[in-house]
């Protein structure tokens, strides 16, 4: 451990001296000595030096670095945002090129951002090949395996012997994505097998591929959905997965790190959800944007405080005979919202990963009724005692206690059908967001709690 974090110490302090220089080259002009310096760094560093800079000193960096090193920086950098703005900035023709030299992924997702003159504009200028293949991308839907797929990969006939694949990997291997897996096509052009490098380097020479290669080929069609696709690759450990159309031709492959991407745009489009939000602020959004992001849900949710509010209003005689019941209001649907989520992060995050089927539904929800029993019978017993020892009344302990018991019993099982529910009838879980769950929860603990203060009343009074 102490090794590691003077290792961490040693590496902070060589990317400052490594910032410190290139400033300084970037003052005094010197394009050979900022070349030298920056092209040293890891690209992850290159591309945080990058954006940390002013736009007039981009601007002067764009003239030291070709569009090749530039197209390096920007699929570096993970918001498809911030690399449209940057690209917006440069030179048109210098852009265009720095969007041919990226993976054809990455360019369209940078595309995608951007309004359909810019993106006419910018394929206009480009070569004619690049152009092509990122048109053929951009034909497909977003958030589907067509638009995050790549075209930069490696494919051999099965006819063909290890030698000659070997050769053919040697010439295509610096453009391709990635090498680890060769797809296998038949005269048709259809996929056929897999093959490992592995088995490709350790077989002889005159060896067919169709005798080395695997036949069983795991592949999705261009339609699916980004999200199933992840718990493909989670499910089986690919660093690679094939995309095909109807009739099994080779279209693409989308690769791991690439999923990695839509494992974080995914979890945080379902945190934005579950905290109330559209969708997540960014942070060069205005007021107004940010505004308009989170209005509809607190407008939802004030509604349903408006219920609640008349709710509580039609128990106003029995507030008025016994005023000690108001202290408690906000503990009893305090607890509800907080049983409620938690079973709502439990049911959300199971359903996101795919890790229950019908059966697993069930066994899911009487869980969280046994859960939110058990918490409720042990929360009510405590409260009981704390209340009778506060206050020295019994009946208003035990009517608390029950209360609290009931609520969270019931509280647990909401948050576990709601999103049950909305996955049934094919609505993002998600969108049964904490806010709204904890508002439906306050109005199931506030009918709980009044209905039994109601039958407790000649107790209490």
């Amino acid at each position: 451990m102490e090794t590691n974090h003077r290792y961490d110490k040693d590496y902070e302090k060589q990317y400052e001296q490594h910032w410190k220089k290139l400033q300084q080259q970037l003052k005094r002009e010197n394009m050979e000595g900022f070349r030298n310096e920056f092209l040293d760094m890891h690209s992850y560093d290159q591309a945080m030096f990058f954006i940390e800079q002013k736009k007039s000193i981009r601007l002067q960096i764009y003239t030291y670095l070709s569009p090749e090193e530039i197209a390096d920086i920007m699929e570096s950098i993970d918001e498809e945002e911030q690399t449209r703005e940057l690209i917006s900035e440069m030179d048109p023709r210098f852009a265009s090129m720095v969007l041919a030299e990226m993976s054809a992924d990455n360019a369209v997702d940078i595309l995608n951002e951007m309004d359909k003159d810019h993106i006419a504009s910018f394929l206009t200028i480009m070569d004619t090949s690049a152009a092509d293949e990122i048109k053929h991308l951009l034909h497909y839907e977003e958030k589907t395996a067509g638009s995050i797929m790549t075209t930069e990969f490696i494919a051999t006939y099965k006819t063909n012997t290890a030698k000659q694949t070997m050769q053919q990997l040697k010439e295509q291997a610096p453009d391709a994505e990635t090498i680890y897996y060769l797809y296998v096509l038949d005269e048709d052009k259809r996929l056929v097998g897999v093959l490992s490098l592995r088995d490709l380097i350790v077989a002889p020479e005159d060896t067919r591929i169709e005798r080395i290669m695997m036949e069983k080929v795991v592949a999705v069609s261009a339609g699916k959905d980004q999200e199933e696709i992840a718990q493909m690759m989670r499910d089986y450990d690919f660093l690679a997965l094939p995309v095909v159309d109807f009739q099994d031709h080779l279209l693409g492959i989308i690769t791991v790190d690439d999923i990695m991407d839509v494992m974080e745009e995914e979890a945080s489009d379902d945190y934005s959800k579950l905290a109330g939000v559209s969708d997540m602020d960014k942070p060069n959004d205005t007021a107004l944007i940010s505004v308009k992001k989170r209005l509809p849900w607190l407008v939802i949710l004030l509604f349903l405080g408006m219920f609640t509010a008349s709710l509580i209003g039609r128990f106003e005689e029995t507030l008025n005979q016994v005023a000690v019941l108001a202290i408690f209001i906000p503990l009893i649907a305090g607890m509800a919202g907080n049983s409620g989520t938690q079973a709502l992060a439990v049911a959300v995050r199971g359903l996101a990963n795919g890790d229950y089927g019908k059966q697993g539904k069930m066994k899911l929800v009487l869980r969280e009724a046994s859960t939110g029993f058990i918490n409720g019978v042990i929360c009510g017993l405590l409260i009981t005692l704390v209340i009778y020892v506060w206050k020295h009344d019994i009946y208003l302990g035990v009517l608390v206690g029950i209360s609290i018991a009931a609520t969270l019993f019931v509280a647990t099982i909401a948050g576990a059908l709601v999103p049950i529910f909305m996955d049934r009838i094919k609505i993002d879980p998600a969108v049964a967001s904490g806010p709204f769950i904890t508002t439906i929860n306050d109005i199931i603990s506030i009918l709980i709690y009044f209905s039994m203060a109601t039958l407790f009343m000649k107790y209490l009074i």
